[in-house]
């Protein structure tokens, strides 16, 4: 072999050994290091560390308080749902001429339904020599007596509103 190959060879050598050197610095060590940290972790969680038994105790705290919260939660909106079932969210009007003498449109159906069309229409018959009023159950939006046109259009009209 030639002696200017060997040297070139020797300078080829030297220079990967510094690019080799530069890379452990900048990535391997960094990326060890890390490793480290995590694997002390990982043995102090395993292992039993001081600090395990209190960072695993509280997750479960805080597992077991997000478990009562949503139970509470739960609870909560069972009873809301129950209220909001029962509670007078759907009306109707209808003004009316009772009678072909008064017009005076001061005659009424009004009905006050739940969810469920459970409630009940109140008619008011207005006539100039007096004023009327009556009261009649109304289940699944239908009325449990007797019922006239316009009470009929005032429970439709509670049904088609929105609650």
């Amino acid at each position: 072999m030639q002696p200017v190959t060997i040297y070139a060879a020797a300078a080829a050598l030297a220079g990967a050994l510094v690019a080799l050197g530069i890379y452990h610095a900048a990535v391997v060590r960094p990326a060890m290091a890390r490793m480290r940290g995590l694997l002390e972790l990982h043995d102090g969680l395993i292992g039993g560390g001081a600090g395990a038994a209190g960072r695993l105790g509280a997750i479960e705290d805080d597992q077991r308080n997000a478990k009562d919260t949503a139970q509470q939660i739960a609870t909560r909106v069972d009873e809301l749902e129950a209220l909001a079932g029962a509670d007078i969210s759907r009306a109707g009007f209808v003004r009316y001429d009772a009678f072909a003498d008064s017009e005076t449109g001061l005659s009424y159906a009004l009905a006050l339904l739940n969810r469920r069309g459970d409630g009940v229409v109140l008619t008011s018959i207005y006539s100039r020599a007096e004023t009327r009023t009556f009261g009649k159950p109304v289940e699944s939006f239908k009325p449990t007596v007797h019922a006239s046109d316009e009470e009929l259009e005032a429970i439709e009209r509670a049904r088609s509103s929105k609650p």
